[in-house]
């Protein structure tokens, strides 16, 4: 098995379904969407969400694959889901030109990051409690 590196996002995600992108925030650090013919999706910051979402999903957190990921790989995010899928953990999987981003309910985050970590991923990032700590140190 390839030796992957998992980059914890301390950021707040929510998935949308939009009607246009003209209230989209393209220029937002991440932002996701898909179209279809059915439909318009976007992924997004939970404090850049559109005001005219037709619907929203909130309380998402997300992880990536760290490094980038060439073509010719198989498997990486299929073991990845499949860790959290035996936790019973669902996951909503973006993929990009260079890496895997993985969504998971916030209340089941910090369960699928040990889940991953059990299984000999590496995790990198803060982890919540540092995150704080830090916050603490410069006020």
């Amino acid at each position: 098995m390839i030796s992957v590196k998992i980059k914890r996002l301390t950021q707040d995600f929510s998935i949308c379904k939009i009607s246009d992108l003209s209230q989209v925030d393209l220029a937002g650090e991440f932002c996701f969407f898909a179209k279809t013919d059915e439909e318009l999706s976007l992924v997004c910051l939970t404090e850049h969400v559109p005001d005219d979402a037709i619907v929203c999903d909130r309380g998402w957190k997300a992880f990536r694959v760290d490094e980038t990921l060439d073509f010719s790989l198989v498997g990486i995010l299929s073991r990845i889901s499949t860790v959290l899928a035996d936790k019973g953990i669902g996951i909503f999987a973006i993929s990009t030109y260079n890496t895997d981003y993985i969504l998971t309910k916030e209340k089941d985050f910090e369960k699928a990051i040990s889940a991953l970590e059990l299984e000999g991923y590496e995790i990198v990032g803060q982890e919540p409690h540092d995150e704080q700590i830090v916050r603490m140190g410069t006020q």
